[in-house]
C-alpha cells in the first residue's frame, strides 16, 4: 500500500483525531536544522503556548519526541528511583500502563483499582494514603481513553500535597478538549498527546513539571534508567539561548503542533472546552434515540470520547467494519474488560462538529 492509495477517512474514533488543513500545510513546510536559530524560536514559541494552554507558569515545560505514552514514561522514569513507594490509581487501560512503568523503575507500587467505567474516589485515595502515608508520588489518569471517564482532580490533589506528595496526572484524551488547569489544581507533573484535541499528527507528547517535581528531579540518587528520556540531560535541549545537542528534534512534527496550538489560541481555551460539551450533548441526543447507552454515568463523562453500548442485537465489529468500509468513517472499539461491547465515539478538535455528528448518524441511521 502507497500513501497515494490511502482511503481518506473521516476520523471519530479514540485518536488520532481530523487535522486541520493549516496543520497538514505546516507539516509539509521545507526543512531546516533543528539548532536553526528560527526553529529554536519556534520551540520558545511552542513552549509558551504549551503553558498557555495548560494554564500553567512550570518553566520545565517542552515537548517529548515521541507519542503520549512516551511523556507518560518521562513522567514516571525521571521521578522515581528504585525503592520509592508510589501510588497508582487505575481505572481502564492507562493506569494499569503506569503501573507497568513504574514497577519497571523499581519502584514499590499501592494500586487503586477501581471498576472500568468509574472514577477513583477521595475515599479510595484517602484509604491507599493510610497504608502508604508518604508516597514519593500519586498517579492517575484525568481522562481515560478506554472507558471515556473524566476524573475531577483538585480535591484528590489537596489530599497527596498533604501527605507531602507529588501528583502526575495523564492528560492524553482530556489536554484542549475539557477544563484542565495544571497551576490551579496543583499538578506536578502531567503530559499529553498531539492527536486527539489538538488534531495534529500523533508523535509528539506535550509534558509539563512543576518546581518541586523538578527538585525531585534534581536530588536523584541514581541514574535516570532511560537515556533518551532523562530530563537532566533533555531540559537543555529546550532551555536557554544556547541549546546543548541532545537529539535531532522532530522539525516537521513541530511544525505541526506549532499551527495546531496557534489555532487553539485563535480559537479561545474555554470556547474550545464549550464547543465540545455542546457537541457531545448533540451527539449523545441522536445516538440515545437510536438506542445507544452510555457505559459512564453523566457526572463523570468525558464528553468528547463517547463510550457506549450498541442498541440491543446489534454486532459491534460487523458494524463498525460496515461504517469504515462503506462511509469511510472510523470509530474505535473497545479494550480489555470491554473489548467487543461498546464503541468508543471521538469527537475530538477538528472531529468535533456537527457535521461529524450529522455524518455519522446518518450513517448509523441507513445502517440500523
Amino acid at each position: 500500500m502507497k500513501v497515494k492509495d490511502l482511503t481518506p477517512r473521516v476520523l471519530m474514533g479514540p485518536g488520532p483525531s481530523d487535522a486541520h488543513p493549516r496543520v497538514l500545510r505546516a507539516m509539509a513546510s521545507p526543512l531546516i536544522g533543528h539548532l536553526d536559530p528560527e526553529f529554536i524560536a519556534m520551540m520558545d514559541d511552542v513552549k509558551s503556548m504549551i503553558q498557555q494552554t495548560m494554564l500553567t507558569k512550570n518553566n520545565l515545560t517542552f515537548l517529548v519526541s515521541a507519542p503520549g505514552s512516551a511523556g507518560m514514561e518521562t513522567c514516571l522514569v525521571n521521578l522515581l528511583e528504585p525503592g520509592d513507594e508510589c501510588i497508582i490509581c487505575i481505572n481502564g487501560v492507562f493506569g494499569g500502563r503506569m503501573a507497568d512503568i513504574a514497577e519497571r523503575c523499581g519502584a514499590k507500587v499501592h494500586k487503586v483499582i477501581t471498576p472500568w467505567g468509574e472514577v477513583t474516589t477521595v475515599e479510595q485515595v484517602k484509604k491507599a494514603l493510610d497504608a502508604c502515608p508518604k508516597p514519593k508520588l500519586v498517579a492517575l489518569v484525568h481522562a481515560e481513553t478506554s472507558t471515556g471517564a473524566l476524573q475531577p482532580i483538585p480535591e484528590i490533589s489537596d489530599l497527596v500535597h498533604n501527605a507531602g506528595s507529588l501528583l502526575v496526572v495523564d492528560a492524553v484524551t482530556s489536554y484542549c478538549g475539557v477544563p484542565l488547569k495544571v497551576d490551579e489544581w496543583n499538578i506536578d507533573a502531567i503530559y499529553s498527546g498531539t492527536q486527539k484535541n489538538l488534531s495534529a499528527p500523533p508523535g509528539l507528547s506535550p509534558v509539563s513539571f512543576s518546581d518541586a517535581a523538578v527538585k525531585v528531579l534534581d536530588n536523584r540518587k541514581t541514574k535516570v534508567q532511560s537515556w533518551f528520556l532523562d530530563l537532566t540531560m533533555v531540559k537543555n535541549y529546550w532551555a536557554g539561548a544556547k541549546r546543548a545537542y541532545h537529539h535531532t528534534g522532530p522539525v516537521s512534527s513541530v511544525f505541526a503542533i506549532s499551527e495546531a496550538l496557534t489555532l487553539v489560541l485563535e480559537e479561545g481555551l474555554e470556547n474550545r472546552w464549550k464547543r465540545h460539551y455542546t457537541v457531545h450533548n448533540y451527539l449523545k441526543n441522536q445516538l440515545e434515540s437510536m438506542g445507544f447507552r452510555y457505559l459512564v454515568n453523566e457526572e463523570n463523562r468525558l464528553p468528547n470520547l463517547n463510550s457506549v453500548f450498541l442498541p440491543e442485537g446489534q454486532d459491534e465489529a460487523l458494524l463498525r467494519n460496515r461504517l469504515l468500509n462503506e462511509f469511510n468513517i472510523e470509530v474505535g472499539g473497545g479494550l480489555g474488560d470491554f473489548a467487543g461491547k461498546i464503541w468508543r465515539i471521538g469527537i475530538m478538535g477538528e472531529s468535533c462538529t456537527f457535521n461529524h455528528v450529522n455524518m455519522l448518524v446518518g450513517a448509523l441511521k441507513q445502517m440500523l
